[in-house]
């Protein structure tokens, strides 16, 4: 298990308040976030339409947090460079897009960004093991990508973060292990015990009335 006062903590702009986002990202960094994170979908690969790029660059002037970005794309290369103009500090790409994910994130690198590399629900975890060895963060996703609000998928997907644990002890690396969907004050301690250490969460921080409590619940020990 990861140190609890060590967990980073990224709220997710997809449960913000878009018509007020320059406050909303203010309020995230206010209350303690680590990170921002930064759910972009292309109505293709997940069947929902978030933001991109230009949206990116209006939240970057608000904060110094990290921005990190999840391109739920089916062609993230054509909009790589678009993001990495835009300001932000990591992408992260799917195992599951229609791309050569080395080269994905070779040129990620190469732009001066941190590069990630996401798995949904249903696929194994043995289908990022050609990568893991050239990324910075590996993001279990715990829900079905697309939608906000969804229930947290332990069964489905802790024994992958569980496995990640393993295989970067065994062979001496150093990614984080990130966690999208369902992450609460009480899910956040189940995926910190197998092993994850970036907690995404947006409804349970966005939602709550005092967001600074909120994160610091997700800090706590067990």
């Amino acid at each position: 298990m990861t140190d609890c006062k060590s967990r980073i903590i990224a709220p997710s702009l997809l449960a913000a308040d878009w018509s007020r986002v320059a406050e909303e990202v203010i309020r995230a960094e206010q209350a303690g976030a680590d990170w921002l994170h930064l759910d972009v979908m292309d109505a293709h690969f997940v069947d929902n339409l978030s933001f991109g790029p230009q949206f990116v660059s209006i939240v970057r002037p608000h904060t110094t947090l990290p921005l990190d970005t999840h391109l739920m794309m089916t062609n993230p290369d054509h909009y790589l460079d678009r993001f990495v103009k835009a300001g932000v500090n990591r992408i992260t790409v799917h195992v599951e897009a229609d791309h050569d994910v080395k080269k994905s994130l070779a040129h990620i690198r190469s732009q001066g960004c941190g590069c990630g590399l996401a798995l949904n629900p249903a696929t194994p975890f043995d289908a990022v093991l050609p990568y893991v060895d050239q990324i910075d963060l590996l993001l279990v996703m715990t829900v079905v990508p697309g939608y906000g609000g969804q229930p947290f998928m332990e069964a489905e997907t802790m024994p992958k973060v569980a496995a990640a644990r393993q295989y970067r002890q065994e062979h001496g690396l150093n990614f984080h292990i990130e966690v999208d969907g369902g992450i609460d004050h009480r899910t956040v301690h189940i995926a910190a015990r197998h092993g994850a250490d970036v907690m995404v969460a947006g409804t349970s921080l966005y939602g709550a009335k005092d967001m600074a409590a909120a994160v610091a619940a997700m800090r706590e020990c067990e």
